[in-house]
């Protein structure tokens, strides 16, 4: 039995329409919509989303707790929204938003230009702070994956773009 699966989904303050195995949430944020397997269904009960394995197989009982972790999602994404805060640290290093497009100083000879995806804000609140937020959950952790990956943060002094609670294990130097 999946523990997450068992749990109901609750769907105060947004409006969701189930089409067969299609899941459409809309709220104050926007409109998102999961396509989830046959092997799992879902009825609405009580202002709850209920999921269960359609049958007894093993994959209808191994995507049960995915497909609730999805539906949850998408539902908290457009009455809440998602974001993820991330830290630069080192000398020189710094990021500003130019029009649409986030520019990142990381100590190459160039700028670094990350362009925006749709669906998706950013903003730097201060020169060593980028805050990425959306209502999709999987765009916003990509997208803040793809900037760290830029200039990941080193272990000898912890230069680079690291996310704001992730802990850098550091390294000591060379001894004389």
């Amino acid at each position: 039995m999946s523990r997450t699966g068992k749990m109901p989904v609750s769907i105060e303050g947004v409006a969701v329409s189930i089409d067969g195995s299609t899941v459409t949430a809309k709220g104050t944020k926007g409109e998102l919509s999961v396509a989830l397997l046959d092997l799992v269904s879902i009825e609405q009960q009580d202002g709850e989303l209920v999921l269960s394995p359609a049958n007894d197989s093993k994959m209808a009982r191994t995507n049960w707790g995915t497909s609730r972790a999805l539906v949850q999602n998408i539902i908290t994404g457009v009455r809440d929204g998602f974001s993820k805060k991330l830290l630069i640290s080192g000398v020189g290093y710094r990021a500003a938003m130019q029009g649409n497009d986030l520019k990142l100083t990381l100590g190459f000879s160039h700028d670094v230009v990350y362009q925006t995806p749709e669906g998706i804000q950013i903003q730097t609140p201060q020169q060593t702070e980028i805050v990425v937020s959306g209502i999709d959950k999987q765009l916003v952790g990509q997208a803040a994956a793809n900037i760290r990956e830029y200039r990941k943060p080193e272990p000898y002094k912890g230069k680079g773009v690291r996310y704001e609670n992730e802990y850098v294990f550091r390294k000591e130097g060379k001894k004389k």
